[in-house]
């Protein structure tokens, strides 16, 4: 998904936001209003808002800007006005999200599917401690675990950044006025030193944000450190403008010293700010990087104006009582709304509907307004602020509590994978004639029950090739080469394998055969890249130039020292640069064959294997359907001409005619009839929507062997 909002401290309308001139300030609350209004429609009907998630950065600059004004009003001078700030931020914000976690935990384990406790669990611990916007950052470099189904926690980044935030920014802004003490300025004489401070911590993270947004865009999504400056830009407005910071008067309003009419123009011009992004930006926007400025400018200008409520103000709509109950909820809205998009369709088995939504969109409005009165507000009394200690032990036993579920959570789904690993064993030494792609020779083969697969589908996430064990990818920015030895490592003769994650997927058979015929196996493997000329289209520029520098080094390297045998494979997962995807079979033909001819000229042997079919095209992940339909197998199952791509490869190495390069089509060990099931010979067949399990690769390579010998001239 494509970020979601957190929401900052607040407080109710009945009392002033902390740091503020003492009035309740109706613009603030509306803006919350939209902002997350913004995100619940993004989620809801994403092609309808297609850029909601800047809802997301609207909610920074909010949180910002009061923090800010309250830490200037009162500025901490030691370890004891920190710990209460920070005593004030788990109170606020601890019970509210404990509790979600809690029941999303519980929800997983009664409605989930098996396959999806091990990510869940990982994802509501690291929510719990706040670090989860760090494990999402690091998920999102990673090919396979991008390809998780949607976690009901991973809505939790944004409060993560916001509590890291939370934690260090006070100790910032002591330490400024501590320099400003130091050179002698104190009271509105400190502000310079401030604000210049301040304004180095928001420019270097605006640096780093655009920076990484360029290079790694995935993971600059939700890092730390490219977000600072949203949550900056909120501080440095209310150093400017803050009543209270400095030692200034409270005035008649918090804005800037404007005509009413003018701050009513800004103030429009900010809402048209966050707007025109909500409509414009996509999913392939780049984020948070220069793009994320105009809503942060939108959300600015807006708390800049503080537009009076009265005439054609904005804030004369969001003034309205249920703009700013919405408002006073929108943490509570942002906290329950994902989870119950992410679980509804596992109760139900099918996707949303437009019924389904509008039920979503009232629950989490009447599940926000009872955690508001009954979990946020009764831990906001000052007696759960009493004695200083009481709140951090309450805080530490909730967080406890949560991880503890995450932790059983986790134990049953290793309980699980154990289970099926011991199950596995047993079949695999079985000799059974039935088993794996046998099967398809056969019409006496029973069907093997849901609850006797193998590898069962909480293991089958796992049963993948020794390329992952070993460490044998290259990844972006594809800067080397890295190779794997397997098979028979001192024999004379060497197969490479050479290609993307759909060649890897192919080592299990290969090394069934290495050991019966005696040969080493080299691979060079690189995760979504190519062995192409054509530059595909990545996140950056640089990735996709790594990727052509990868394949031209493995071509140098196979022409220094060639093989017995180069055997290649390769899912066309990106398109080609400056086209569609569909648009981009014949760019990527070309591209192998300029791959390939050096290598044939050179009287290397080349034997490619037609690509495996794509479940993910209807079905998704293979074992998160199968988890989900175990008495019904055949539910996960999908049609030849629906999951059988076409291969560029296949065809590029066809059109050299010579005996030396080859081709073969193990199609028929994963199709018959035009189907393509899901479990074959009671073989879980894919570890996810796209990769075959190691288990079911290794029963191919009998259909293999006479094509790989053919190729060998053996």
């Amino acid at each position: 998904m494509s970020g979601v909002a957190s929401v900052p401290t607040r407080s109710t309308p009945a009392q002033p936001a902390p740091g503020t001139s003492g009035r309740v300030r109706a613009d603030i609350q509306g803006l919350r209003a939209v902002a997350v209004s913004l995100v619940l429609l993004y989620h809801l009907w994403p092609l309808r808002l297609t850029g909601g998630y800047v809802g997301v950065d609207v909610f920074f600059v909010i949180s910002g800007f009061l923090i800010t004004a309250h830490l200037l009003a009162a500025p901490p001078a030691g370890l004891r006005d920190l710990l209460v700030f920070w005593s004030r931020r788990v109170r606020r914000l601890l019970p509210a999200s404990l509790l979600v976690l809690a029941c999303t935990a519980a929800a997983t384990w009664a409605f989930a599917p098996q396959t999806q406790w091990g990510n869940v669990a990982d994802q509501v611990r690291a929510a719990a401690l706040y670090y989860v916007n760090w494990a999402l950052a690091s998920d999102s470099v990673d090919y396979l675990a991008a390809e998780n189904a949607p976690s009901p926690v991973q809505h939790f980044w944004s409060l993560s950044v916001e509590e890291q935030f939370y934690l260090g920014w006070p100790i910032v802004v002591a330490l400024l006025f501590a320099l400003a003490a130091v050179v002698r300025r104190r009271g509105p004489a400190a502000r310079p030193v401030v604000i210049a401070g301040l304004g180095v911590v928001v420019a270097a993270s605006l640096s780093w944000s655009v920076w990484l947004t360029h290079v790694s865009p995935a993971s600059a999504y939700f890092n730390t450190f490219t977000r600072i400056w949203e949550l900056g830009a909120g501080g440095l407005l209310a150093a400017a403008l803050s009543q209270r910071a400095f030692g200034r008067q409270v005035g008649e309003h918090e804005g800037l010293p404007l005509p009413d009419g003018v701050r009513t123009v800004l103030s429009w011009a900010g809402f048209a700010a966050m707007a025109v992004a909500a409509v414009v930006y996509t999913s392939a926007t780049p984020f948070p990087g220069w793009t994320a400025a105009l809503p942060v400018l939108g959300a600015v200008l807006v708390l800049a104006a503080d537009a009076p409520q009265r005439g054609l103000s904005p804030t004369r709509v969001l003034g309205t009582r249920p703009v700013q109950w919405l408002g006073d909820v929108s943490y509570s809205v942002y906290l329950w709304h994902w989870p119950l998009i992410v679980l509804v369709p596992l109760v139900t088995d099918r996707p949303l509907e437009r019924l389904d939504k509008l039920l979503i969109l009232a629950a989490t409005l009447v599940l926000a307004g009872l955690t508001k009165a009954h979990v946020e507000d009764r831990f906001r009394t000052p007696r759960w602020g009493r004695p200083l200690v009481k709140p951090y032990a309450l805080g530490v036993a909730g967080m406890a509590v949560v991880v503890a579920l995450a932790l059983a959570l986790g134990a049953a789904f290793t309980q699980a994978q154990e289970d099926a690993e011991r199950q596995l064993a047993e079949r695999i030494g079985s000799g059974d004639p039935c088993f794996g792609a046998a099967a398809l020779d056969r019409d006496d083969c029973a069907p093997v029950p849901g609850d006797e697969i193998v590898p069962a589908p909480a293991r089958a996430l796992e049963d993948k090739s020794d390329a992952y064990g070993r460490g044998c990818w290259e990844y972006v920015p594809f800067g080397g080469m890295r190779t794997c030895a397997f098979g028979v490592r001192r024999s004379e003769t060497t197969v490479a394998l050479v290609g993307n994650s759909h060649a890897g997927q192919w080592l299990p058979a290969l090394q069934e055969l290495a050991r019966a015929e005696r040969f080493r196996i080299e691979t060079y493997l690189a995760s979504e890249c190519t062995p192409s000329t054509t530059p595909v289209e990545f996140d950056t520029v640089a990735d996709a130039d790594g990727c052509l520098g990868w394949a031209q080094r493995v071509q140098q390297a196979l022409l220094d020292d060639p093989p017995d045998l180069l055997v290649l494979s390769a899912r066309n997962g990106r398109a080609a640069r400056g086209l569609a995807y569909d648009d981009s079979l014949e760019r990527w033909r070309v591209g192998y064959t300029e791959f390939l001819a050096p290598l044939v000229d050179a009287g290397v042997r080349v034997l490619t294997i037609h690509d495996t079919p794509f479940p993910a095209s209807t079905v998704g992940s293979i074992p998160d359907c199968l988890a989900a339909n175990l008495d019904d197998l055949t539910a996960c199952d999908g049609r030849a001409r629906d999951w059988v791509p076409p291969d560029p490869l296949v065809e590029a190495t066809e059109s050299f005619e010579r005996r030396t390069a080859r081709t073969v089509d193990l199609t028929d060990r994963f199709c018959r009839r035009g189907t393509c099931p899901a479990v074959i010979g009671g073989v879980v067949v894919y570890f996810d929507g796209s990769h075959v399990t190691a288990t079911y690769n290794a029963t191919v390579a009998p259909y293999l062997r006479s094509a790989l010998l053919t190729a060998l001239d053996r």
